[in-house]
């Protein structure tokens, strides 16, 4: 499934190549036919993500929510027009560029109430300017469940990912077993400020970078991790402990990662 960092960059992207524009609005594949023929010929006033949800917007007061899920795929390209590649749910075809989105999870119109009913239900993203940590905070702190867990509920804290869990977690010395209500407010905002930073840094470089060396600093270098995937910890030299969360693999050094349970 797209981190957090994904889909804002396909938001900053589109928004760019799309925004203030009347657009043409397919459904190739079929299966979207009816949703898109209320956004045909209409401007697209904004694009904007929300954790793991895109939405475009329009003139005619509908918005085109996407949520690509564990399979979905966006495809960007430039005109002239290409014919569709597999299953394509729905084409948004702009002034330059066209978008394809494959396979999404949910592909829907919603009117005004429903964008707000959506927004109020997804938790303060770490990408948005306008997000409020405390009602994070104020949700792990009264939560047994575990710190992997909490990060990763999209209702709780948006945009953080499997990848990112990890990485934060280890970066930040804490174990993902740690119950919620254990996690202070000094440590939820290390874990709030890196996850901003590191979004921020997958954002820019279309890619998961969480280890700062000569190499992974410049620009355009492929993704690289600490732990996600690994057998030793880079600190330590330990063993790197694989289990689950959720049914999500997590990863964790019990050494550098010692678990609070106060």
């Amino acid at each position: 499934m797209p981190e957090g960092h994904t889909i804002h960059r396909a938001a900053r992207d589109h928004r760019r190549i799309l925004a203030r524009q009347k657009l043409i609005v397919s459904s190739p594949q079929g299966r979207f036919s009816e949703g898109a023929s209320l956004l045909n010929e209409q401007t697209c006033s904004a694009v904007e993500a929300f954790g793991k949800h895109l939405l475009y917007k329009f003139n005619n007061e509908y918005t085109l929510h996407i949520h690509l899920g564990l399979f979905g795929r966006i495809r960007k390209q430039k005109l002239p027009l290409a014919e569709p590649k597999g299953s394509v749910r729905v084409r948004l075809i702009g002034k330059t560029h066209l978008i394809d989105i494959n396979g999404p999870t949910i592909c829907e119109i919603l009117d005004q109430k429903e964008v707000m009913a959506l927004v109020g239900r997804i938790g303060p993203d770490v990408l948005r300017t306008d997000a409020n940590p405390d009602l994070a905070y104020n949700k792990i702190a009264r939560s047994r469940a575990p710190i992997g867990r909490l990060i990763m509920d999209q209702s709780v804290m948006a945009g953080i990912g499997n990848i990112y869990r990890s990485e934060i977690l280890w970066r930040q010395a804490i174990h993902p077993e740690t119950p919620g209500k254990a996690i202070g407010r000094q440590n939820f905002d290390q874990i709030w400020n890196d996850a901003r930073t590191l979004l921020a840094i997958g954002v820019e470089r279309n890619a998961i970078v969480t280890v700062f060396d000569g190499q992974s600093a410049k620009r355009g270098y492929g993704e690289k991790y600490n732990i996600f995937g690994k057998t030793n910890c880079p600190n330590c030299k330990g063993e790197i402990r694989r289990f689950e969360i959720s049914g999500r693999r997590t990863f964790v050094c019990e050494t550098c990662q010692p678990i609070e349970t106060q």
